[in-house]
């Protein structure tokens, strides 16, 4: 997966998988939208709630995107667990 963050011309910031790229459009695949959840927080939404199921790719024209960078850490993770097929368990201490 090739995940990175996009701040749109609208002023979103778009998680995606990057998986194609041209001239004029990126090929993103499974979009989400940060929103604010309160108190600080910041949730994931669809970018395109309409569109039909998971792994459906959108071009996007260049000329809307005013950013295109590397994601926290964090938000990889989580944006794998939201639309990876297998399940990898939290990084954490021993297991007994």
């Amino acid at each position: 997966m090739n995940i990175k963050v996009l701040r749109m011309w609208s002023g979103e910031d778009v998680v995606s998988d990057i998986v194609a790229e041209d001239d004029d459009f990126l090929t993103l695949r499974n979009p989400i939208v940060a929103v604010p959840a309160g108190q600080g927080q910041v949730g994931f939404a669809p970018w395109a709630p309409l569109l039909k199921g998971k792994d459906v790719e959108l071009r996007v024209q260049k000329a809307y995107v005013v950013y295109v960078s590397e994601v926290q850490e964090s938000i990889e993770e989580q944006y794998t667990d939201m639309f990876s097929v297998i399940k990898t368990p939290a990084k954490s201490g021993l297991i007994l």
